[in-house]
């Protein structure tokens, strides 16, 4: 029953949430402010962590490709395949679910912590508005992160690849070219920008209805991560049996 209640609340919180909108020239320098850090300054963590993906999956389907009969271009296609289908959407929104929602549960329960909320509510100020709407908003850009994890995924296996001395350059763009299907760049970035909307509210949803001191505050940034990271895995199979089944 707790689960259900908790689904309820995260419900209304989405409804309230664009209610009563704060004026946009408030609004306009807290949706900067929230791209700069929850996308602008995750792309070093992102760029690194996709790099090496890439260059791993190269490495080990060259390494378990020991039939001669196999041409070295499956190594490109496995790459791409592989980065662009899970990799790149899946597995970073799962890392952006520990360093972007720990942000916002714990940014959002501090301020609950410190009745700063209580005090926008006295002011009249929709406080769900002005402390999620950004986010969400924000989050909205993510795709283009997830593009340059694409980009960078396929390039770290081409570099691990061609230097590593497992096939040619022209084998690995080869293996990219083969049996390309366009909708599967679509089906990435449609699952992005449902996993950019979780990261944005169920951290949110944490933090905000959290109660406690400081203590809880830490406690509801783990629980978010887990609940985020839940969700995202959970969507992830509904939206590929959906889209690609």
């Amino acid at each position: 029953m707790n689960y259900l209640a908790s689904i309820g609340s995260y419900s209304m919180m989405v409804v309230e949430v664009f209610r009563k909108p704060t004026k946009w020239r408030i609004m306009k320098s807290l949706i900067l402010k929230e791209i700069d850090e929850l996308v602008y300054g995750s792309l070093g963590i992102i760029i690194f962590i996709s790099f090496f993906i890439g260059a791993v999956v190269a490495i080990q389907t060259a390494l378990n490709l020991t039939n001669p009969i196999i041409p070295r271009s499956l190594i490109g296609f496995a790459t791409r395949q592989s980065v662009i289908l899970e990799f790149a959407p899946t597995f970073v929104s799962i890392i952006m679910a520990g360093k972007v929602g720990s942000y916002i549960t714990s940014s959002i329960g501090t301020m609950r912590v410190t009745e700063q909320i209580d005090a926008l509510e006295v002011m009249g100020v929709n406080s769900l508005n002005y402390l999620v709407f950004p986010k969400i908003i924000a989050m909205l850009f993510y795709p283009f992160a997830i593009a340059i994890s694409m980009y960078v995924g396929i390039f770290g296996g081409w570099l691990a690849g061609v230097f590593g001395g497992f096939l040619t350059s022209a084998d690995f763009v080869a293996g990219l070219q083969t049996d390309f299907v366009p909708f599967h760049i679509a089906y990435a970035f449609i699952k992005t920008l449902i996993f950019a909307f979780i990261i944005a509210t169920i951290p949110s949803f944490h933090g905000y209805y959290m109660k406690g001191g400081a203590l809880e505050v830490g406690k509801a940034s783990t629980t978010s991560f887990v609940w985020t990271s839940v969700v995202i895995i959970i969507l992830n199979y509904i939206l590929t049996q959906l889209l690609l089944g």
